[in-house]
């Protein structure tokens, strides 16, 4: 891992992961897929978005026409498969938090898919910070301020880099403008996975202080 970075209040990880570490996360993401398949949801607009996406854990980031919000069971009926214990590693390292997230979403990014602009800001408790982990293709990432519009800066993420998103920065806008289709051999047909563990419940709400089981 090179140098860590600090933009704009988000911390940059490179090469958080390396090749055989992606590789084994790659493959329980994939069992993460088969209990709960990727969907393509739209906007409350009724707009579909780019990315597929699915989840893991207590409860699930989704979109349709009712908004967004987090909900216990993928849109088939059925609950979250739990989350892998290297992406529970990974946030550990990373955090130095002994909290649990509480959802884990997973984005596939195909060719000509992207990520407008936006906050996260479905959660309970703004304290607790965002891990974000790209896998596979490079991805332009944009980093604004907590108001829309204004400045922004970018970076090329590549695969097995981390980006952690909180204090002063929880709330600021980022987005991925677009992705180089091809540019990683980790996914063979392409793409990249975008990993994003958050708390949902406020501290104190759903056993916010058990660990993660052994």
């Amino acid at each position: 891992m090179t140098t860590e970075l600090d933009i704009r209040g988000f911390r940059v990880l490179p090469g958080a992961l390396d090749r055989p570490a992606q590789e084994t996360m790659l493959a329980e993401l994939r069992d993460v897929i088969r209990a709960a398949p990727l969907v393509h949801p739209e906007t409350r607009w009724g707009k579909k978005m780019t990315v597929r996406m699915t989840s893991a854990g207590r409860l699930g980031w989704i979109t349709d026409r009712r908004g967004y919000r987090y909900e216990p069971r993928h849109p088939q009926g059925t609950p979250w498969p739990p989350i892998p214990g290297t992406v529970l590693d990974l946030w550990d390292r990373a955090t130095g938090l002994g909290r649990v997230p509480d959802s884990c979403l997973v984005n596939f990014y195909g060719e000509g898919a992207r990520m407008g602009l936006h906050q996260d800001r479905d959660e309970g408790d703004f304290t607790w910070p965002v891990l974000s982990l790209s896998l596979g293709d490079d991805a332009l990432f944009r980093m604004g301020g907590t108001e829309r519009g204004g400045s922004t800066d970018s970076i090329w993420l590549h695969s097995g880099d981390v980006v952690v998103i909180g204090g002063a920065a929880r709330l600021a806008y980022h987005g991925v403008d677009r992705i180089r289709f091809g540019t990683s051999t980790l996914l063979p047909q392409g793409g990249r996975v975008n990993v994003t563990l958050r708390v949902v419940d406020r501290a104190g709400d759903q056993s916010a202080s058990e660990q993660h089981p052994a």
